[in-house]
């Protein structure tokens, strides 16, 4: 990986890292569905005054479909069960399984597309793992049901996210490629079209949700303006430009993101556990993400 696409993995993780604090605070409010379905429309319209404002008129150049597939994959789907989880998980929780995209986008890289688990990338995935347990390392005792409910939700993303990377580097980057702010709207328009159904059940099924919130539409607003239409520009750009694997190791970077953002938000306290596993993540993501050649500067 070049400087470039370094600095562009740790902004990701800490838009990422701070999406979990965000759904933390809109989802009890707004409710899981609905809170992922305005995630991605906002998304869908932040990314389409992106689209409309560039000087140069682009098209999906016969990729529609694939970007539309890949929306329900890699947003629609992962969204949903983020937010289903974050009624019972606690941030730390969520992120710890959010690290496991990795794992998951190894096994489905090897069973279906025929990449190669090198001993480096299997030593780097156990380093970042253990990691991410040092820095958050359970502080409640007793989820019951509750926490293998949403520890299943959240493997279920992971999933999503480890097949929706090769499915981009397959159906985008081998033919021909396209322009990441392309493939990040059609992505959350698939995204949108996906969720409106649950969303519409949710309204009229749902219990009475108090939209007056402007705190929790804040919240909202930056789930789906930063932490989705700018991050996904960001995170289709490096699948293309390093690939799926190594993209994904951004997973590793997001809890210390997120620790950080309750520091700073909730006053949360960071101590020498957060500073070991730190430095484990950062050696793991060398590990997974470092070739062995001299890194560039562009």
């Amino acid at each position: 990986m070049t400087i470039s696409d370094v600095v562009r993995l740790f902004l990701l993780a800490a838009l990422w890292g701070a999406s979990f604090l965000f759904m933390r605070i809109a989802v009890p409010a707004f409710g899981s569905v609905n809170v992922a379905f305005l995630r991605v429309l906002l998304g869908f319209a932040g990314l389409a005054a992106v689209v409309l404002c560039s000087r140069q008129l682009r098209t999906f150049n016969g990729k529609l479909a694939a970007t539309l597939t890949l929306g329900i994959i890699n947003s629609g789907l992962p969204f949903l069960m983020y937010c289903i989880a974050a009624r019972w998980l606690p941030t730390g929780y969520s992120a710890i399984f959010n690290a496991t995209a990795p794992m998951m986008g190894a096994l489905v890289g090897f069973s279906f597309f025929g990449e190669v688990i090198t001993t480096r990338k299997l030593i780097g995935i156990i380093t970042g793992l253990a990691g991410i347990v040092i820095i958050s390392s359970p502080t409640y005792s007793d989820l019951g049901g509750a926490f293998i409910a949403g520890a299943l939700a959240c493997l279920m993303a992971t999933t999503c996210y480890g097949l929706a990377g090769y499915l981009t580097r397959r159906w985008i980057t081998e033919r021909g490629g396209l322009d990441p702010r392309m493939v990040a709207l059609g992505s959350q328009a698939g995204a949108s079209v996906f969720l409106l159904p649950f969303f519409s059940w949710s309204l009229f099924s749902a219990d009475t949700v108090n939209w007056l919130q402007p705190h929790v539409w804040g919240s909202v607003a930056a789930l789906g303006l930063i932490c989705t239409a700018l991050a996904y520009i960001l995170y289709f750009r490096l699948i293309a430009d390093i690939g799926p694997l190594k993209s994904l190791t951004v997973t590793f970077i997001i809890p210390p993101f997120a620790c950080l953002w309750g520091y700073l938000v909730l006053d949360e306290r960071i101590g020498e556990q957060f500073i070991a596993g730190a430095c484990l993540i950062g050696m793991a993501v060398w590990m997974v993400g470092y070739s062995g050649k001299k890194m560039q500067t562009s």
